[in-house]
């Protein structure tokens, strides 16, 4: 009777915060994989800037653009690799971060 129904909300409970975790887990490694991607564009542009002076040459001011590209990807990179730790630890601290 009652235990049961209680024993029933209990792994319903679980079963739902685990699948929460997953789905942050799944976010953030998103959101990690975005910051690789910035990241990546940024250094390419940086190393071999070549094919991006085309573009460059009528606005010198998108060059400028490519630290805030590094910066945003950097950034990016951080906060998802911290929140995929923390989705898959349980760790409160690195999902507040």
């Amino acid at each position: 009777g009652q235990g049961e129904a209680s024993a029933r909300g209990t792994t319903m409970e679980g079963d739902c915060l685990s699948c929460i975790k997953y789905l942050m887990f799944v976010f953030n490694f998103l959101i990690f994989l975005g910051g690789s991607f910035l990241l990546g564009v940024g250094v390419w542009v940086l190393v071999d800037p070549t094919g991006f002076r085309e573009i460059v040459a009528t606005n010198p001011l998108l060059f400028t653009g490519v630290y805030i590209i590094l910066g945003m990807g950097g950034m990016l990179f951080l906060l998802g690799f911290l929140g995929c730790c923390g989705a898959i630890r349980e760790n409160k601290c690195l999902l507040l971060f």
